[in-house]
């Protein structure tokens, strides 16, 4: 079972399209998916799920479309925050939030303050976000501290530009989903996807539900994730490991 999926919840406007309805119809009817999904993830024991709700790029939208998507980020938030509350979901949202109406920083602050104490599943929601804004966020960070010192450019490595990106306390996703046809991962998570396991789908997402999901976790659980290691070493490593929990067992 993967610790972390990511998702890119792709189709909600061709998905109204093809029932002859308003573009923003399909994205209602995407954000009631996300009930369906969170419960599922939740259930499975899934420590993260990260939603890609509305990226960087997506500013070029039609304006209209763009301002009834943030009134209808308003109106979720308020819905169900005590829900995911209820349930022990700690919400999150990453991105720049700066350009957001007030309103939505707002709900944003008041959900996440609400949730954040909460141990259950950890749900991210990705908006006005995009990988490279966040890996330039971590370079930026860097290069002040070497600015002012506490840093030199040898300690800058891989594994402390991580631990400057986003939800950089959450393990990295292990695997990634993206409904609606499309077999690109569009500037999404992109050093954090660096080893996930990518899963694409033609169903379009509001129709993409609990049996779909876990189709992607089967597709998942099916693979061999060897990280540079050869097929042999990652059948011998997870052998010692099963010997050595049948070694503690006794």
């Amino acid at each position: 079972m993967p610790r972390h999926v990511a998702i890119i919840m792709d189709g909600n406007g061709r998905w109204a399209s093809k029932r002859h309805l308003p573009r923003v119809a399909g994205h209602r009817a995407g954000v009631e998916n996300i009930r369906t999904l969170v419960s599922c993830a939740a259930k499975r024991g899934i420590a993260a799920l990260t939603l890609f709700a509305f990226s960087s790029e997506n500013w070029r939208r039609p304006p209209l479309e763009v301002r009834l998507l943030m009134d209808l980020f308003v109106m979720a938030l308020d819905q169900e925050v005590q829900k995911l509350h209820e349930n022990s979901v700690r919400l999150r949202v990453i991105g720049d939030r700066s350009l957001f109406p007030d309103k939505l920083q707002a709900s944003i602050e008041t959900a996440e303050g609400l949730t954040h104490n909460n141990t259950g599943l950890t749900l991210v929601i990705a908006a006005n976000y995009g990988g490279q804004w966040d890996i330039a966020n971590a370079a930026r960070y860097l290069a002040g501290e070497v600015a002012a010192g506490r840093l030199t450019e040898t300690d800058i490595t891989p594994d402390r530009l991580a631990t400057c990106l986003s939800a950089s306390d959450l393990p990295f996703p292990d695997l990634f989903i993206r409904s609606g046809g499309e077999h690109r991962i569009s500037n999404f998570m992109l050093w954090q996807l660096a080893y996930a396991e990518l899963y694409f789908t033609e169903c379009l997402w509001p129709d993409f539900g609990q049996a779909e999901f876990e189709q992607a976790l089967s597709s998942y659980g099916s693979r061999q994730r060897r990280f540079g290691m050869t097929g042999d070493q990652v059948d011998g490593a997870h052998s010692s490991d099963l010997a050595a929990s049948d070694t503690s067992g006794t």
